[in-house]
């Protein structure tokens, strides 16, 4: 398995890189979808049962990105998916130049879905264009519904919201319906999928929505 260690990008403009390797994914017939959330919010168990479901529709690959380790691209290469870690430096974000470089080295030739799992934390990674064709953001139940007052600019940055680990919702004072409403009023086009990867539980909705989006983006019929 390869680990890249990867400094931050220095391009003259990040927003420039991000249209040049969103042109290029197009081009490839590869959807990048940009994973963030805050620590433990289970972006990778989400993945891993994504890639377990869709593994016989479509193509995955997954580039981890962590400031250390090797852990979570473990798990994915051991479920047969296309995987490479990348270190950020202490970096607390991916942007369009670090994401790049990774894809390209992990190569992107047969590749339908794309998954930047980017670094754990609910602000910087909201701030920088990664070049991804939809940004998808996670919010597990136990972290509570009020998170979209506090990091507003993830919100409005995501084109989905995962809602996570439903099933622990009798364990937790989370409130769907305020959430729900909180992210709407900040973001009224997100399109919001509550769902456990444990159980199974609202994954089918999630994984038409990646499929679709796709196609879409590669303009299949």
């Amino acid at each position: 398995m390869k680990v890249i260690e990867l400094h931050e990008s220095v391009t003259a403009s990040n927003d420039r890189e991000a249209d040049r390797l969103r042109d290029e994914m197009k081009k490839n017939g590869t959807l990048l979808i940009n994973l963030m959330s805050s620590p433990g919010s289970g972006k990778t168990t989400l993945l891993g049962r994504t890639i377990r479901d869709l593994g016989n529709r479509v193509k995955i690959a997954v580039l981890e990105a962590d400031i250390d380790s090797a852990v979570d691209a473990e798990k994915i290469d051991a479920l047969g998916a296309r995987a490479v870690q990348v270190h950020t430096d202490g970096m607390c974000h991916m942007d369009a130049g670090m994401t790049a470089e990774g894809l390209h080295a992990m190569g992107m030739e047969g590749i339908d879905l794309a998954f930047l799992e980017n670094v754990g934390n609910l602000i910087c990674p909201a701030e920088f264009d990664t070049g991804a064709g939809k940004n998808v953001m996670i919010l597990s139940v136990p972290e509570g519904d009020d998170k979209p007052l506090k990091y507003p600019l993830m919100f409005q940055k995501s084109d989905a919201l995962v809602i996570s680990k439903t099933d622990t919702l009798p364990w937790f004072d989370f409130d769907m319906d305020a959430c729900v409403r909180r992210a709407k009023k900040l973001n009224p086009d997100i399109v919001i999928f509550p769902l456990s990867a444990k159980t199974g539980e609202g994954m089918e909705n999630f994984e038409e929505w990646l499929v679709q989006e796709r196609k879409a983006w590669t303009n299949l019929s």
